[in-house]
């Protein structure tokens, strides 16, 4: 099994997530794509998040219609702080497949910051990165193996139509009281609304 990971905040999930899964999907033949919600970023940590209950619901509903996307909770239900590399290797074991079967969908911008990962020199060859081109994002991966020895050979690259979306737009725009209708999915909007979330 070809087994694609899309990990994230997910604070809200929005169509520029599910757009990268889906062509990462295609361009890479994988079978599914698991969407794994972080309990607790590191980067993130004395940042305000939304409740994980919230997230995981959101993430449920932007792919319920969709039979290759899956939910992973698998950083929900441990303690964190969550590591890709500690997510990564975790997967590969629960799903017994080898690192070239086992795709880490990231944007090129995580890209250009992966030096800064925990452990990335590990990460790398635990599963092949497939990176999505995102807007004003051209990594140097020259410099990058330099940090990382052997990371562009670890590399597969996902053409994506040039959109530009971030939860932190989305959660200003809804906090401001503007509209964010199709920049998430219709049920995503409708449960934002229900709980009054990000206002």
């Amino acid at each position: 099994m070809r087994l694609g990971i899309l990990g994230g905040t997910f604070d809200p999930i929005h169509v520029g997530h599910l757009l990268m899964a889906e062509m990462a999907w295609e361009a890479l033949k994988l079978n599914r794509i698991l969407f794994v919600p972080a309990g607790d970023p590191p980067h993130k940590q004395n940042l305000a998040k939304t409740a994980a209950y919230h997230r995981r619901r959101m993430v449920e509903l932007a792919i319920e219609d969709n039979p290759h996307f899956e939910l992973c909770l698998i950083d929900l239900e441990r303690p964190g702080p969550h590591y890709s590399v500690d997510t990564v290797h975790l997967i590969r074991k629960q799903y017994d497949i080898s690192a070239d079967d086992c795709f880490f969908i990231i944007g090129s911008d995580s890209l250009v910051d992966l030096p800064i990962w925990h452990d990335p020199e590990i990460l790398v060859p635990l599963c092949r990165l497939a990176v999505a081109h995102r807007p004003g994002y051209q990594p140097d991966i020259s410099h990058l193996e330099k940090i990382i020895p052997g990371l562009g050979a670890r590399l597969d690259w996902v053409q994506i139509p040039a959109v530009d979306f971030a939860a932190s737009t989305i959660r200003t725009s809804l906090k401001n009281g503007q509209s964010v209708r199709y920049q998430v999915p219709d049920s995503v909007w409708r449960y934002i609304h229900q709980y009054k979330l990000y206002q």
